[in-house]
């Protein structure tokens, strides 16, 4: 790292116009860094009720939006849609493979019973304002997710996302009533983890971060 980037020191905090307690910063910070992917078969009841699940859902409201434009939105998978889905990601197996076994298809059909609450995310990548681009929306969208991920966090709740081949295929597209300008990014899954899991090691900031030279 360059020998003149600037350097944090908690000695020397910096002057704010509008500070935050320093229980607030510990509190985000001890949220973030214990926030973690636990996978839909290892997510059960309780799921969130429906207080909880706005709360989530709430979150996403707060992600940076250029234009203001709300350029995602969620389905929640109900129970009673759960089949569905289920017959929607076997139809995509078969799509993409026609000799798939009955095996296969019936593990399919399985991956829609996972998980106590499940949403799919959906970005548009296009509309009347030509301005803000595919990629935009995209990272408004993965920051909605990431809200998202870390109020069921903060509720007690484990989550992960999950995509596929399925996400692209005709029968969830239709499942979906997914538009010609819309993509289904990935599934949002909620529930009370069947165990903890250690927390792995990430990369330290050195390893991500330079500093332009000119």
């Amino acid at each position: 790292m360059d020998a003149h980037a600037p350097t944090a020191s908690p000695a020397e905090p910096a002057t704010l116009a509008f500070p935050r307690p320093p229980e607030i910063v510990e509190l985000a910070q001890a949220l973030i860094h214990t926030r973690q992917t636990l996978l839909p078969k290892r997510l059960f009841d309780p799921g969130p009720n429906e207080f909880q699940t706005r709360q989530i859902l709430a979150a996403a409201a707060h992600a940076p939006d250029h234009h203001e434009l709300t350029p995602w939105r969620f389905v929640v998978v109900p129970a009673a849609a759960r089949a569905a889905l289920g017959e929607a990601f076997a139809a995509a197996l078969h799509e993409r493979d026609a000799q798939a076994t009955d095996e296969q298809l019936a593990q399919a059909r399985e991956k829609a019973l996972r998980a106590p609450l499940v949403l799919l995310a959906v970005a548009r990548l296009q509309d009347q304002d030509a301005e803000i681009e595919p990629h935009e929306r995209i990272i408004s969208a993965g920051c909605a997710i990431q809200n998202m991920l870390l109020m069921a966090h903060a509720l007690g709740f484990g989550a992960s996302l999950t995509s596929g081949k399925a996400l692209g295929s005709r029968p969830l597209r239709a499942l979906f009533r997914l538009g010609e300008d819309e993509r289904a990014l990935c599934f949002v899954n909620v529930g009370t983890p069947d165990r903890a899991k250690p927390i792995r090691p990430r990369p330290a900031v050195e390893e991500f971060v330079s500093y332009l030279t000119v």
